[in-house]
This record gives structure tokens, C-alpha cells and sequence, in this order.
């Protein structure tokens, strides 16, 4: 079965949200075994990841230094936490498949994703990132061509376009590798960000792309029989947080669709990824799956986490 694993931010820092180095290798650690028992069982297994906390860092040592060295712009920030962490996965991965006794090659890509130099979020920036920082300190990063804004009492933060992700370019490569055995890391943090020019050259831009919805591109472009959203809880559910909270096991397409227009996925949290796990079956994907971490194996049997599929033909239907 071939599998593209979603791994949310939560499985590249401390459950406090800690993201020094230690903590980080200490999180993929963890996660690798769960993705190395996958690849040891026979699964052809594609690692994404979010990269949310480490891009953070990048910020806040560009905001420290604005006034000593230039930015680094988005594009490189991206590129830089899918080098740092795919580096990490391929030493914690190699060694937990060493650990089974498992000869699977792995490779890392960096790896860009196209969006619409049109699209509505470059004129209209509303992605929220960062530290809220003071007005001194904003209008430094302003002076540099970037965009703030005032949240009040909390302060100064950055907004960022999030456009919508049109092409995984490194699908190619990604089924070559596949073909050749590799469990692979790509599409980190959603990509990093390009658009085409004259001439369909690319050039990076200053974006932030959601890495579910890269994630469903990324599963679509390699044939992916299953998409696997990797979060911190073991199911999605109606009615978060009160009495009559209900975990959703098998569900239709048609049923999450619905739960989804009644406002029962937070669009900070459970929202994209209900998106990314309906978009990949509403694409012809097989299913797709939600759940925690350690119950991705149990889930690939049909025992656990949120199952999204659509209905079997009816019986005597063409």
C-alpha cells in the first residue's frame, strides 16, 4: 500500500510546543519509530511535515538582526526548515528501520509547490505569523517591504499571503524514488512557495502554504492509496469539547461535507485537515484517514482514527 503521511507540527517539538534542537530530534524520534514500523510492514510510506515552530525561530532571528543583516525571506526560511528537518528524519528514520531489521532506503527532497502569482492572497495578506512584537520593532521589518499589522494590546504581527497550492513539483522525482524503493521526505511546510514567470521561470515568493492541502496535492500526484493526517488526538469529532461530543469513525464524503459546513472543524486546527482528507477522496483517492500518531497501523486496518471514503456503488448500479 502506498501512504503519504501528514505529520503535524506536534510531532516536530515537545508537547509543550518547545522547539529547541534537542527537543526536536527527541519529537522525530518518536514519530519515525510509528513511520518505521509502517515501512517494516511492507508500506511504500512518503513523509510530509509541518514546519510551523522552526520557521518561527527563523523569524524572530530575523526581527533580532534586521537592523545588522537583511531578512531571509519566506521561500528560503521554507527551504531551510525542510533541509534542517528532513536531515533529522533521515538519521531517526534510517536508525529506527536499522532498529527492524529494515534495508529501505530513505531520501529527502526539498521541494517547491506552485501557486498563482494572481491568487487573491498576495493582495490581500491575512495569514498571521510570528511573535507579536512592538511597534519599533514592526516598523523595522515594515521598512524591509514587509506587512504588520496592529493587533492592539497584544501588539504588532505579520500577515502573509496563503495561497492556494496548484502543483507539487517534485512529483516526478517522488515516484522515481518510490519505484526504487526509497521511503521519502518531501513537501515540507507545505512546499516552498513559487510562481511562474516569463518564460515559465520559477522564482520563490514570500507565502505561507497550508501543508495539509500540499499534502492532499502531494498524495494525488504519486497515487497514493491512502492519505494519513497525522494529528495529536485519535479521531475527529462532532461537538468538540462539550457533553455530547461524538468521535467520527467510518464517515462518507458526503457526511464530513456536512458536518463541515456546520461549523464543526475549527479552520485553526481540525479545519484544514478535514479539507486536505475530504479534497484526496473527493479526487478519486482511495480514503483517507485522520488520527493520532500511534494509531496510523491500526487505522490502515480499519481499527482506529477517522476514516473518510465514499460509499460502495449501489447493488445493480453501472
Amino acid at each position: 500500500m502506498r501512504v503519504v503521511i501528514a505529520l503535524g507540527g506536534n510531532a516536530m517539538t515537545s508537547p509543550d510546543g518547545s522547539a529547541r534542537p534537542e527537543d526536536q530530534i527527541a519529537a522525530i524520534h518518536t514519530a519515525m519509530a510509528a513511520t518505521a514500523d509502517l515501512i517494516a510492514a511492507g508500506h511504500e510510506v512518503v513523509v510530509t511535515h509541518g514546519n510551523g515552530p522552526q520557521v518561527g525561530n527563523l523569524l524572530v532571528k530575523n526581527e533580532l538582526a534586521a537592523a545588522v543583516v537583511p531578512p531571509v525571506p519566506l521561500d528560503w526560511c521554507g527551504a531551510q526548515t525542510q533541509g534542517t528537518i528532513g536531515f533529522t528524519i533521515l538519521d531517526e528514520l534510517e536508525g529506527a528501520l536499522a532498529e527492524r531489521g529494515c534495508a529501505t532506503p530513505v531520501a529527502a527532497l526539498v521541494s517547491r509547490t506552485r501557486v498563482d502569482a494572481d491568487d487573491q492572497g498576495f493582495t490581500h495578506p491575512s495569514k498571521p505569523i510570528g511573535r507579536y512584537v512592538s511597534a519599533e520593532a514592526a516598523r523595522t521589518m515594515i521598512d524591509h517591504g514587509q506587512t504588520w499589522e496592529d493587533r492592539g494590546e497584544r501588539g504588532w504581527r505579520r500577515v502573509v499571503a496563503s495561497p492556494e497550492p496548484r502543483e507539487f513539483l517534485e512529483a516526478g522525482t517522488v515516484r522515481t524514488l518510490l519505484s526504487q524503493g526509497y521511503a521519502v521526505v518531501a513537501a515540507g511546510g507545505g512546499g516552498i512557495p513559487v510562481v511562474a514567470g516569463e518564460h515559465g521561470r520559477l522564482r520563490g515568493v514570500e507565502a505561507v502554504i497550508d501543508k495539509d492541502l500540499t499534502a492532499c496535492l502531494l498524495a494525488r500526484s504519486v497515487d497514493a492509496d491512502v492519505l494519513v493526517i497525522a494529528t495529536d488526538v485519535a479521531n475527529a469529532a462532532v461537538d468538540w469539547g462539550t457533553p455530547t461530543q461524538r468521535d467520527l469513525r467510518s464517515v462518507t464524503v458526503a457526511e464530513m461535507r456536512a458536518h463541515a459546513a456546520d461549523g464543526q472543524f475549527a479552520s485553526g486546527s481540525m479545519g484544514p485537515k478535514v479539507e486536505a482528507a475530504l479534497r484526496f477522496v473527493e479526487a478519486g483517492g482511495p480514503r483517507s484517514v485522520i488520527t493520532s500518531l500511534d494509531r496510523i497501523g491500526e487505522a490502515l486496518e480499519g481499527r482506529a482514527g477517522t476514516v473518510i471514503k465514499n460509499p460502495p456503488p449501489a447493488a445493480g448500479s453501472a
